[in-house]
């Protein structure tokens, strides 16, 4: 499970993702609503903790913006703020719980199972084509056909499904599977796309990753898709 963190204060952004990462989530921070915004819009996070006072833009605003994009990502919204009039601001930009600070870890926890519980199998597979991805056992179906990806393959192919026939360059690729600290290059991704298109192609799907120079790649299918 992937979680975003958008919260201005770096200290408490980093305690919580450290604290996160040791419950086994992949957790990222970042301390912007802008930034916090892009990155909620690349649509790859199964859940987005998000503080209302930001720099650049509100919480209110990132919010607003997430679910207008039809993004049904949850969000726990934090602040400093307890009158009723900003929990019931919050709800209604889109956000689907309130969590006030200071706040103990295990409520911050307790807040973060509760809520991908409520999503539970809208998270647990995703589909394009006639092929799934099965999020749970890292897996490419097709009919009776499945075969099993390695890490790396499952986030590529995770990015790409959500993503769907929108361009997602190999920059974004490298920063979200690789990370911000690796030597990886582009010739990373287009061998990691190389093995994803030979094991689609053994299971009978329908599916093809396309590539388009300078854009990156997107996912097409057959018409009948």
């Amino acid at each position: 499970m992937k979680i975003l963190i958008i919260e201005d204060e770096k200290v408490l952004a980093n305690s919580v993702r450290l604290m996160l990462e040791s419950r086994g989530f992949e957790a990222e921070a970042v301390y912007d609503g802008e930034s916090g915004e892009q990155y909620a819009m690349l649509n790859i996070y199964d859940l987005i903790i998000l503080d209302i006072m930001l720099p650049k833009q509100n919480g209110y605003q990132v919010a607003k913006h997430i679910r207008a994009a039809h993004n049904a990502v949850p969000i726990l919204m934090l602040t400093a703020k307890s009158d009723i009039e900003d929990k019931v601001a919050g709800l209604n930009a889109g956000a689907d719980y309130y969590l006030t600070k200071p706040f103990d870890a295990r409520e911050l926890l307790a807040c973060v199972n509760a809520l991908l519980r409520r999503q539970g199998s809208q998270v647990n597979e995703l589909s394009f084509g006639n092929t799934r991805l099965d999020l749970e056992s890292a897996s490419l179906i097709c009919e009776e056909n499945s075969v099993r990806l390695s890490a790396r393959e499952f986030e590529v192919m995770r990015i790409l499904m959500v993503s769907g026939t929108n361009h997602v360059s190999k920059e974004t690729l490298l920063t979200k599977v690789w990370g911000f600290d690796s030597n990886a290059v582009e010739n990373h991704v287009e061998a990691y796309v190389s093995f994803l298109r030979k094991k689609l192609t053994s299971i009978g799907s329908d599916v093809r990753i396309e590539a388009v120079r300078r854009l990156g790649y997107h996912l097409e299918c057959d018409e009948t898709c």
